[in-house]
């Protein structure tokens, strides 16, 4: 789970509207790392900010999709979110991002770090093990 590329994280907002974007990420132990990086965005005031500070109970899909079904699997973690713009959690996020993404490498994340820690895990995969 922690090699895939691509998440979508599902944050909500003060009235329980659902919002789902894709994220890049990275794990550490029971701690889920996140940032808003320089990619092109309509405005530097997200939503998924913003929801975590109204409700701070996040969901985070992992998943594979293969045309062999047999392939298939997800994984969703839960967990309680915070945004930190600096510091060692910061720096411990860019750090595992950057060693994560090559991307990165040149143009590390310079906006705020999202970190998610997990207290639920469920998994499903289309074939036993």
């Amino acid at each position: 789970m922690g090699a895939a590329r691509v998440a979508r994280l599902a944050t909500a907002d003060a009235a329980g509207r659902p919002h789902v974007v894709p994220v890049t990420f990275a794990v550490d132990g029971d701690t889920l790392y996140t940032a808003v990086d320089q990619k092109p965005k309509r405005t530097t005031a997200l939503k998924r900010l913003d929801n975590i500070s109204a409700r701070p109970d996040v969901s985070l899909l992992v998943d594979h999709y293969d045309e062999d079904w047999d392939r298939l699997w997800w994984v969703r973690l839960d967990g309680r979110a915070r945004v930190v713009d600096d510091g060692p959690e910061h720096d411990r996020g860019v750090q595992l991002l950057v060693a994560k993404y090559e991307q990165y490498r040149a143009r590390p994340p310079a906006g705020p770090v999202i970190v998610i820690e997990v207290t639920g895990r469920r998994t499903w995969s289309a074939s036993p093990g």
